[in-house]
């Protein structure tokens, strides 16, 4: 099963796996290097030396709930120097002691990884806020709170 974005070329490999132009592939655009979205079903295609491919169209979104454990795994190395942070509900920004901000100047995690965890880890926090109806509401209220303060900032702007 081929998994993955759209237009990321799934269709493009399961042709250079099957040896032929077999599945319809779009053109790249120049602006980003995506292929077009051509694939709107999924395809079972028999493979020559046995077995099956199969080519889906893109996928928007993973949801991460309930993979607190997989996520865990995936980004072993950064959760082990957050294991020696000073604090122990570090958000490994500005925090004293931050041993995942150390490793991350000293070259031990690389930087675009440890941007991908952060990505994955604010979609988890905000997946179990979803999850949950008291931290719903007090993240309802939190931007109620934003909303009412930018809203007299820009009276007093305005007045």
């Amino acid at each position: 099963v081929l998994l993955g974005a759209s237009g990321v070329g799934k269709s493009t490999l399961a042709n250079a796996l099957l040896g032929g132009d077999v599945l319809a592939t779009g053109a790249v655009r120049e602006a980003d290097g995506r292929g077009r979205h051509t694939t709107t079903a999924r395809h079972l295609v028999p493979l020559p030396g046995g077995g099956a491919l199969i080519d889906t169209p893109g996928i928007r979104a993973i949801a991460t709930w309930g993979a607190s454990e997989g996520i865990d795994r995936v980004f072993e190395e950064i959760e082990a120097f957050a294991a020696e942070c000073r604090f122990g509900d570090c958000a490994h920004a500005s925090e004293p002691g931050c041993a995942v901000r150390a490793a991350l100047e000293s070259g031990e995690i690389d930087p675009a990884r440890f941007e991908r965890f952060q990505r994955v880890e604010r979609e988890r926090v905000y997946e179990v806020q979803k999850q949950d109806p008291a931290l719903a509401a007090e993240r309802r209220g939190k931007w109620k709170q934003i909303n009412k303060a930018m809203r007299k900032r820009g009276d007093e702007k305005h007045a």
